[in-house]
């Protein structure tokens, strides 16, 4: 007679093959996450974490956030070990240097470029992308020939306000969160935790 640990084993034994046979079938999908609503990194990072909870290799490139960043999604990114790199300089809109941050901007979408086809990773969050795109300092023929080329089975995530028509056309999944009401219309700042 079977004892239930030996049972309990040879169930395990027969479903992992069904998942990894399901890990090499996957169908890697473009994902945008735009609007002028809040939630658009809190939802890729609940998609990073998600996939990192099945086994998946994740990682989040952060376009617009200071590479001195040490918000709460970096700091529970740490206690993780998910991978997520601020590599930019700030809020661009606020900044009296443009062309620094068309640098910033290019050197992380070189980065990006060296994950995306490095194939150690099941799933990228390339983080407030849509900003730069909009400024003109990346090519949105680029990103999509890049994206377009990237190794089966990789997710790509994209962030930000105003995604393009003709980015929202590429993507295989759009949501779009819709501002409704914000306490900081009523001059209620940030709270940690919840904004950072």
């Amino acid at each position: 007679m079977v004892n239930e640990a030996e049972s309990a084993a040879a169930e395990s034994r027969e479903k992992k093959p069904a998942f990894e046979r399901r890990l090499r079938e996957r169908v890697g999908l473009v994902l945008v996450f735009t609007g002028d609503g809040k939630g658009k990194t809190t939802a890729a990072l609940g998609t990073l974490i998600r996939a990192w909870g099945r086994g998946l290799r994740v990682c989040m490139l952060q376009f617009i956030k200071a590479t001195t960043s040490n918000y709460g999604e970096h700091r529970a990114a740490r206690k993780m070990g998910i991978e997520v790199v601020p590599l930019g300089d700030g809020f661009t809109w606020r900044s009296e240097d443009q062309e620094k941050d068309k640098a910033y901007a290019r050197q992380c979408w070189e980065i990006c470029k060296e994950k995306i086809n490095s194939r150690a990773y099941d799933v990228i969050a390339l983080d407030e992308i849509t900003y730069p795109l909009n400024y003109g300092w990346l090519s949105l023929e680029e990103v999509k020939e890049v994206l377009g080329h990237r190794p089966e089975g990789l997710h790509v995530i994209l962030t930000g306000r105003d995604a393009s028509q003709d980015l929202l056309d590429f993507a295989d999944l759009v949501t779009e969160m819709r501002e409704i009401k914000h306490p900081y219309r009523n001059g209620i700042k940030g709270q940690p935790g919840l904004e950072f």
